[in-house]
């Protein structure tokens, strides 16, 4: 009988894969040797692997660019980095090598735009792209980008109010681009996104309060869906009232020339994935080309925004079993040494799923297991795998200990659960490295102390 956990995965799955392999018992990821570092840095550990960035980047610059060539499409493509999926400052700068724009999305990020900029790893050639809600401070902050000579902002307007408001704090000429409000998928609780102005409302909105103030500039027309680029007729029925819009905005506004498609490519987040993502590019400007073709209108430069792509598959988290509780009959708890709420609270929140797989044992027997974090919430667990729901990993042994990996997750979880923050029964921070190209290995953050959560609650310490 085929009982190991390597006879479940070979059984299950294609398996090696690119970036997943089998090393004697233990799994390497991207070429890293994981128990190597576990026996370095030890665990809970979270890593990002930087090259994964580049990689990512260069890989749809060229499904985008080998798509305009065959298409013959005469507008540029230009790949925005969202810095709101991690705001990391080595996630930027790894991006930033790679000849891409910034998309922001709150005040604080122009304060990393200007640091960016004064460190020399962003010049005035390269597009901020402003989206979101704009209160008063993020106005003002784009306003002094602006001023202060970056002129290739684009301020996405997110509502009427917004257009007399940088109109009195930018100074000169300035470039704007106008959100479309799209309508949302069917299994949305509301019809419409909140952000943005409806498709019927733009070409008015336009004539009547952009066109008439002639230091406005309308450069782009953003088109943003939530669930991100999915081959399904949601998706397409959306970009084609895009380009409706787009053609109708065109006509009366002749220096209208890009069109921001948002919404991300998806990453994987199971050994089954699959997307085809040069058929996606291809068919999207196919599309676009068509229909402005149709139109007689020059096509738009196009603009993307890749947040989660970008930074996504870059990262991971890294646990070991602490101990396995059997609860009753049927259900065994192996129990990890941290908490999924504090360390990957989308696996809490919005119940998402990631890769996961055992670092070693892969050729001990397997057996059904929940995975339990370490906080006393009843919410706290995982129990979302490929296997239908259910999980399965090398029998626990308390002699032989147990490592688990959970990959794909170097996208929101730090923005989300709060880097270096007070977290759920004060679970602390894990340990953070950065691996280079080389597979050198840099000691980001150590695990947080006490001291330093004490502090943060505004309690003294007693000197030792």
């Amino acid at each position: 009988m085929k009982t190991k956990y390597i006879d479940l995965i070979t059984q299950s799955f294609d398996f090696p894969q690119e970036e997943f392999d089998l090393v004697g018992e233990n799994l390497h990821f991207n070429g890293i040797d994981l128990m190597k570092l576990i026996e370095e840095h030890g665990t809970p550990l979270k890593f990002t692997y930087l090259p994964k960035i580049s990689q990512n980047i260069q890989r749809a610059k060229s499904w985008f660019n080998d798509a305009r060539k065959k298409l013959n499409y005469q507008g540029t493509y230009n790949y925005c980095y969202c810095t709101k999926s991690s705001h990391f400052r080595h996630i930027i700068k790894e991006a930033l090598k790679n000849d891409i724009h910034i998309e922001t999305s709150s005040a604080y990020d122009i304060n990393i735009v200007e640091s960016l900029l004064n460190e020399g790893l962003m010049n005035h050639d390269q597009y901020v792209i402003c989206n979101g809600f704009k209160r008063e401070e993020y106005v003002e902050n784009i306003a002094r980008l602006i001023n202060n000579g970056h002129r290739k902002t684009i301020t996405v307007i997110d509502n009427y109010e917004e257009v007399e408001l940088f109109s009195d704090a930018i100074e000169g000429d300035f470039e704007i681009g106008i959100r479309i409000a799209s309508e949302e998928e069917p299994k949305f609780e509301f019809y419409t996104s909140r952000l943005g102005i409806g498709y019927k409302d733009i070409v008015p909105f336009y004539n009547n309060m952009v066109k008439p103030n002639e230091r406005i500039k309308v450069k782009m027309l953003h088109f943003f869906i939530n669930t991100g680029i999915k081959d399904n007729s949601y998706y397409w029925n959306e970009l084609v009232k895009c380009l409706r819009v787009y053609v109708n905005l065109k006509k009366v506004c002749p220096e209208l020339d890009s069109l921001n498609i948002g919404g991300g490519f998806p990453i994987k987040n199971s050994l089954t994935f699959e997307y085809d993502y040069a058929y996606m590019a291809e068919e999207i400007l196919g599309q676009i080309k068509k229909f402005c073709d149709e139109e007689g209108i020059p096509v738009p430069n196009i603009f993307t925004e890749f947040g989660s792509f970008t930074v996504g598959e870059s990262g991971g988290m890294i646990y070991k079993v602490l101990y396995q509780k059997k609860q009753n009959d049927k259900e065994y708890w192996d129990m990890i040494d941290s908490s999924f709420m504090t360390t990957l609270p989308d696996a809490w929140a919005i119940s998402k799923r990631f890769v996961m797989l055992p670092l070693n044992r892969w050729y001990d027997t397997y057996e059904r297991v929940l995975l339990g974090g370490l906080t006393c919430d009843s919410d706290d667990y995982y129990n979302s795998e490929q296997h239908v729901n259910a999980i399965y990993l090398p029998k626990y042994d308390s002699a032989k200990p147990l490592y688990i990996g959970f990959f794909n997750t170097g996208a929101y979880q730090d923005n989300i659960s709060g880097f270096d923050g007070v977290h759920h029964c004060l679970i602390p921070q894990p340990k953070y490295i950065l691996i280079d190209e080389n597979y050198q290995v840099e000691v980001f953050y150590q695990e947080q102390d006490y001291q330093s959560v004490l502090k943060k609650l505004g309690y003294r310490l007693i000197e030792e």
